[in-house]
């Protein structure tokens, strides 16, 4: 027995004590394969999941690392059965191969036979697949390669695609480092995507992900497609293009709401593309419209269905996903890893903060408590309506107002999922509020009146949650949130994360009502941020409104 600070379970979880001296350490060696599921003050649990297994496996890590930092690690012997179980399920990543054979085309191909005789007898992949060519391979009909793909994921087998990619309608694309460079880990995200052929690219929000795009796009110096969450990402990233490339305006097309520009880099929205109309997916021919080399979904992890289904016949073209973070709250991780590729680069958000190239972030949880007549409304409420009425609480309003006031003269974006309440909010702050219904332009004048100084509070909704640029934003009030969602706090927590020419650090508030759901939301929705290293310090809302130091 060691004195380490995980102790490892044959039910697969891993129990880190956070207050060890080793738990950075290893925290930071088991994010490749381990996810964590929760994270209480002392003890934070992690699951060994196949699919980060995969992953890891995808992004050059073998069992035998994952054996010793578990043997590593351990204040216990770790069971063996685990370690076995842990060499297996790596070991089934490639077992099957998609290959581009010489006379047959695209063919599923297999090194152990029984794995290939095993998978042929499943009734869904049946389908997918033509005559058996030999033994050991068997053809694949080209349109059926993603969605064979997802198939043998969900069967346990995840096939390595060596079936290569189209390289598409040639274009002149470089990279102009004009008064700046290419960051280190900026160029070994592009260098790693580019040799595995497509995949995932994970960077902390304000680590310049547009950039690896850019470097993306230089090394394929072909037709591109971008896909973004909303008008206002498309704006950014034509600006960022035309500022770090050698593209100009007219090459640089917008396919959004109000415009349908089809040219060598086209940027579309997911919204347009999954619009439909009678039933049908109207916008679907853009995918077509021209012999795209690569395709860039941005926020990957946002990808909504109907663009899975697109991607599924896709999988002869290059495809970058970039996230901040893989975290699905509808489970389907799977298909990402299956039909943009599984991840190739991922940088933990701690050592981009020990390196500089994001903001230090403290993490502040104030807990509100309910008067009596709200205990007792909040009791007797009906149970879709217990969060929104907690959430919304005006017990918070006094606090949000102090919390403002704590921070005045610095730039502060208090953060809301309901509307009513940000209404009421920007009156009582007298700011703007930015939510869906407010008009693009508006949009941008009221972030460009941010970005300048103009302006030091902006109230937003979850318009403002991705893709926003506001570099010198040191403030986030979180008051409301979209139930428990890890993605959503770790956006939230992103829009602050870019560094700061004063060199300050940023301050996140998580604004909660104790004993309600909103407490076990708050629980739920740090997750992601405390597997990346991130603490919330819990304080009293009578604390801030009494002025201590916090």
């Amino acid at each position: 027995m060691t004195d380490g600070p995980l102790i490892v379970q044959s039910d697969k979880t891993l129990l880190l004590e956070v207050d060890h001296d080793l738990a950075d350490a290893c925290r930071k060696d088991i994010a490749p394969f381990a996810e964590l599921e929760r994270a209480p003050e002392h003890v934070h649990t992690y699951r060994v999941t196949p699919l980060a297994l995969w992953n890891a496996r995808a992004a050059g890590h073998d069992a035998e690392q994952v054996v010793d930092t578990l043997i590593k690690y351990s204040r216990y012997p770790v069971p063996h059965a685990l370690l076995v179980d842990v060499a297996d399920t790596m070991a089934r990543y490639g077992r099957l191969r998609l290959e581009k054979h010489p006379v047959h085309g695209l063919v599923l191909s297999s090194s152990d036979r029984s794995v290939l005789e095993e998978v042929l007898r499943a009734r869904k992949i049946k389908g997918m697949l033509g005559d058996r060519v030999s033994d050991d391979a068997v053809v694949v009909h080209p349109s059926e390669r993603g969605s064979l793909k997802q198939a043998l994921l969900k069967l346990g087998w995840p096939a390595e695609d060596l079936a290569g990619y189209v390289d598409g309608e040639a274009h002149p694309i470089s990279l102009v480092e004009d008064g700046w460079e290419l960051r280190s880990y900026q160029r070994d995200a592009a260098d790693a995507f580019w040799h595995g052929g497509s995949g995932v690219v994970v960077l902390p929000c304000g680590a310049g992900k547009t950039i690896v795009g850019a470097a993306a796009m230089a090394r394929a110096a072909a037709t591109t497609l971008i896909l973004v969450t909303n008008t206002v990402s498309a704006h950014q990233w034509k600006q960022e293009l035309i500022r770090r490339t050698s593209l100009t305006e007219d090459e640089i097309g917008e396919y959004t709401g109000t415009k349908k520009e089809i040219r060598p880099v086209t940027i579309a929205t997911y919204q347009i593309m999954t619009t439909r109309r009678k039933g049908a997916y109207a916008h679907l021919e853009l995918f077509d419209a021209r012999d795209w080399g690569l395709v860039v979904y941005d926020e990957v992890h946002l990808l909504p269905a109907p663009i899975f289904r697109m991607t599924a016949d896709l999988q002869a073209r290059r495809r970058l996903g970039l996230t901040a973070t893989l975290v699905r709250e509808d489970d389907r991780e799977g298909d990402v890893f299956s039909l943009i590729g599984p991840k190739r680069y991922d940088a933990p958000w701690k050592d981009m903060e020990t390196q500089g190239w994001i903001a230090p972030a403290d993490c502040v949880e104030v807990r509100v408590t309910l008067t009596d007549s709200e205990r007792l409304a909040y009791a007797t409420a009906e149970p879709d309506e217990r969060y929104r009425f907690c959430a919304t609480t005006d017990t918070k309003t006094k606090l949000i107002q102090a919390l403002v006031d704590r921070h005045r003269g610095e730039q502060t974006l208090v953060i809301g999922q309901y509307i009513d309440q940000l209404d009421e909010l920007g009156a009582l702050l007298d700011a703007p509020v930015i939510k869906g219904e407010t008009r693009v332009r508006e949009r941008e004048r009221l972030f460009d009146a941010f970005r300048s100084g103009e302006l030091n509070v902006l109230v937003v909704s979850k318009v403002a949650n991705f893709s926003i640029d506001l570099p010198e934003a040191t403030v986030a009030v979180q008051v409301s949130g979209a139930y428990g969602s890890r993605q959503e706090e770790a956006q939230r927590l992103g829009r602050l994360l870019r560094p700061k020419a004063s060199g300050k650090g940023a301050r996140f508030y998580a604004v909660v009502a104790r004993d309600t759901l909103d407490q076990d939301y708050a629980a739920h929705r740090q997750r992601f941020l405390a597997e990346q290293g991130y603490a919330y310090r819990i304080v009293d809302a009578d604390a801030v409104l009494a002025g201590e130091e916090i």
